[in-house]
């Protein structure tokens, strides 16, 4: 079995070297084309396309080929991602080759193109349209001549575009961005439409931390029961040591009989009482030096509130008592916790 061939070797410098000042002057040349881009759009034009979206009584599909394609890929994710439509990418030429079977009359086709010329959107048009869907277009090319995508759509968004900010003119590295930005924004407008609520984005992002931030509460992350570090406030701090470091809380959870919350002790505590009572810490009740009056939480807050109230002002606590509304001891939610929850 031969060798993998060596890379060619590159002479010192030939890779060259980043000039912060042309740089900058690339970032504001990019400014301008967007600018151009906002100062220009055709915003009944946008409104119009966003309209078809929201009515839309069957599926949206999105296509495009190329960097276009990335950029209709990314849009049916984010639209699907919301859960009040459903989208998908179609691809093309998969489209042509049994994938548009997936269109029934009455669905959307939204096609994205720079020019408007592509070749294989161009002979999607009629295959789609004998399945009775609607077709949009959004495109940059300003000659309607040169532009015969926008002629055989029901809809078409002129995307107003300056120039590629590619030194040749030709990588689609400013009118990418449009297509982004014009997508973006249309799906913003159709949240606020359909009044998408907290609950509703976060049944669909069930996982990573936009969805636990938004879904997981206090008790659902909370310990409970055996794993609770409880006392009684008449019982001894130094007969409470193995309670208080056993069960990782950093903390004793003073109860009285009905589990009632009476206040905190911690080992902060422990080491400001050590540091200023000395033996006498040995002659000392857990109620003598416990805090009676500690932040709580209800188990059906925010696990996110629940981390909020941690770091808030005077001072940051690592802990939290779980109470119900007669302030019973249920659980206890601790930062630690929170972390390897992935909140």
């Amino acid at each position: 079995m031969g060798s993998l061939p060596l890379p060619l070797a590159h002479s010192p410098g030939s890779a060259g070297k980043i000039d912060a000042g042309e740089l900058c002057l690339l970032f504001q040349a990019q400014r301008c084309h967007l600018e151009h881009f906002f100062d220009h759009l055709d915003i009944s034009q946008a409104a119009g396309f966003a309209q078809a979206l929201l009515d839309a009584p069957g599926a949206i599909f999105f296509s495009g080929v190329g960097k276009s394609g990335i950029v209709a890929q990314k849009l049916a994710q984010t639209l699907a991602s919301l859960g009040f439509a459903r989208a998908a990418f179609l691809h093309p030429v998969d489209a042509l080759h049994g994938d548009i079977g997936a269109i029934f009359s009455g669905d959307i086709l939204a096609l994205f193109s720079k020019s408007g010329a592509s070749d294989e959107l161009l002979a999607l048009v009629p295959c789609a349209r004998a399945k009775g869907a609607r077709l949009l277009s959004v495109t940059s090319a300003a000659e309607s001549g040169t532009n015969p995508l926008a002629a055989l759509c029901d809809v078409n968004v002129h995307l107003p575009l300056q120039r590629e900010l590619c030194p040749f003119g030709l990588a689609p590295l400013t009118s990418a961005a449009i297509q982004m930005v014009f997508g973006d924004t249309i799906v913003a407008a159709l949240m606020a439409a359909r009044r998408l609520t907290r609950d509703q984005y976060a049944a669909n992002h069930p996982a990573g931390k936009i969805g636990k931030s938004l879904i997981f509460k206090v008790k659902d992350v909370m310990k409970k029961k055996e794993d609770l570090p409880l006392c009684k406030e008449k019982d001894m701090i130094m007969d409470q040591l193995t309670e208080l470091t056993s069960k990782g809380c950093g903390c004793l959870l003073v109860v009285d009989e009905m589990f009632h919350l009476i206040g905190t002790f911690t080992d902060g505590d422990l080491r400001r009482t050590l540091k200023a009572s000395g033996a006498a810490i040995f002659n000392l009740t857990v109620g003598e030096m416990c805090n009676r009056n500690p932040r709580t939480i209800s188990p059906d807050a925010m696990a996110v509130e629940a981390m909020q109230k941690m770091e808030s002002p005077p001072s940051a606590v690592q802990f939290l008592p779980v109470v119900d509304e007669h302030n019973i001891v249920i659980g206890i939610i601790t930062l630690h916790g929170l972390v390897s929850a992935g909140l």
